[in-house]
């Protein structure tokens, strides 16, 4: 009974969810390679916000608003896809 509500809650069986999280990582690596982004500029990326939330106050909660909107872009039609792929199931 446990083992089926940690599949459930995870989205399916640990090898398919693993292999699924696999190809969107693929995916979105290839995409933000594509944007000329790598680890290292995310990173440092985050690192300047990190800065700028304690140097700047109510300016860091746009930028920070703006990165959520930035990530929502590509996690939640990614959520949506998976979600609508194991409907099926």
């Amino acid at each position: 009974m446990a083992d089926n509500q940690f599949a459930r809650w995870i989205g399916g069986s640990p090898l398919w969810v693993l292999v699924r999280l696999l190809l969107l990582s693929l995916v979105v690596g290839v995409i933000l390679s594509a944007l000329g982004l790598d680890p290292m500029n995310i990173l440092s990326s985050l690192e300047s916000l990190v800065r700028h939330l304690f140097s700047f106050g109510f300016d860091t909660v746009e930028r920070l608003w703006r990165y959520i909107v930035l990530g929502a872009v590509i996690v939640i039609p990614l959520w949506l896809i998976t979600r609508i792929a194991s409907r099926g199931r």
